[in-house]
């Protein structure tokens, strides 16, 4: 019998090669995060006590100060803004964000405004920050933030993400020079990344990271940095913080996945994902109209991904249908498809269950056979995506 609940539920068994995606349910939970998470749900805790057993634990793992756990790395941005707006000043942290001290200019490079699902420059302003984009979206110099730093300034934000612009714009050690001769504090949104400790050496003041990612926590944010920013951020919990709160599963759960971070065997895993990696390149290579190449992460994380590069007129289908077709199917396999657009998208080997490598050959194998065996190209507009992209969600939840 199968122990996965998710037909009993009304809920496709989808197979994830799309990555540490929220809108799929971020990552496998590690069992010693499960196992804390069990352990500490029927019991009553202090939960400032909790967080402050959080900071000693997630000091260890980035060489920061002090740390906490929040709802998300998007909670993460806003709390630790609003922290650099507000300092102590409770009177402030409970005005904001419509009321808030004159220094509440927050600096962004202007390549770095994405949407993680939603995007950063809300995060900022919901921290009550005014955000002051700098340069333009494929080149910001220094005379661009050294112009705009000002007495109005509380913060600047700097986003590490396969999402932003990666040339042209400054790299985190001249942004942090530049912020830090003005004495202002550097906030890194480290999402998706898998060195704890680069970007604090690099000189952030604060980082932020998914504890739902590749931590394999309960979904989650990290906070982590120079202690006293660090507690301006955590004050904020009596504020616009309250809604962004985590219980005592999501601290506790954290801090177990931190801890087996330390003892993950990460070489094993890397070769795992390889083998993984290989198995596509087999399954993809000679078929008429498809390309497979290996690929590092652009953001250096350590791992690869695979490039599946479609020609219509060979493969007969685009790269989006070929995508749509493998989420529909049986299983639904879901790729990595935010660049699909330029006649590719991406097959990410770090989510998967044993076994599940082999459906997703087998279903690539089924779809590019089908497509083959059709008299037409299937070949749907790239601008009916894009025009019914929202439909389902503006139905939900219907």
């Amino acid at each position: 019998m199968s122990d996965d609940i998710r037909p009993s539920i009304g809920l496709r068994p989808v197979i994830n090669v799309s990555g540490t995606m929220t809108s799929l349910g971020a990552s496998i939970v590690v069992p010693e995060a499960i196992a804390a998470m069990s352990a500490i749900l029927p019991q009553f805790v202090e939960i400032n006590d909790l967080q402050r057993r959080a900071s000693a634990v997630i000091a260890r793992l980035t060489d920061g100060e002090a740390g906490f756990i929040t709802a998300s790395c998007s909670s993460g941005i806003s709390l630790a803004v609003a922290g650099a707006i507000t300092d102590d000043n409770l009177l402030a942290i409970e005005k904001l964000p419509d009321v808030t001290p004159e220094k509440n200019e927050v600096i962004v490079q202007t390549g770095h405004v994405v949407s993680y699902g939603a995007p950063v420059d809300q995060a900022i302003r919901l921290g009550g920050g005014k955000v002051v984009l700098i340069g333009q979206a494929t080149s910001t110099h220094r005379f661009h933030m050294e112009n705009a730093i000002n007495e109005k300034t509380a913060a600047a934000v700097y986003v590490v993400s396969h999402h932003v612009v990666d040339y042209g714009l400054l790299h985190l050690t001249e942004f942090v020079e530049i912020a830090h001769a003005k004495g202002v504090p550097v906030i890194v949104d480290a999402a998706s990344e898998y060195d704890l400790k680069l970007f604090l050496a690099q000189g952030a003041d604060i980082v932020l990271y998914s504890g739902h990612k590749f931590l394999g926590g309960p979904t989650s944010g990290i906070v982590a940095g120079k202690k006293e920013l660090v507690r301006h951020a955590f004050l904020q919990n009596m504020g616009i913080g309250r809604g962004m709160k985590v219980g005592k599963e999501s601290i506790y759960g954290v801090m177990a996945a931190l801890e087996a971070w330390e003892k993950r065997d990460h070489a094993g895993i890397r070769e795992r994902e390889t083998s993984y990696l290989n198995l596509w390149k087999k399954t993809l290579d000679g078929r008429p109209g498809v390309t497979a190449l290996i690929e590092p992460d652009p953001t250096d994380n350590p791992l690869d991904r695979m490039r599946v590069i479609v020609t219509p007129a060979e493969a007969h289908i685009t790269a989006w249908d070929l995508a749509a077709a493998l989420a529909r199917g049986n299983p639904p396999v879901i790729v990595r498809d935010h660049e699909v657009e330029h006649n590719h998208f991406y097959l990410d080997p770090c989510n998967l269950h044993p076994g599940q490598e082999m459906v997703v050959a087998q279903r690539l194998t089924e779809e590019l056979d089908k497509a083959r065996a059709s008299n037409e190209i299937i070949a749907t507009p790239i601008e009916e995506r894009s025009r019914h992209r929202f439909d389902s969600l503006l139905r939900w939840p219907d």
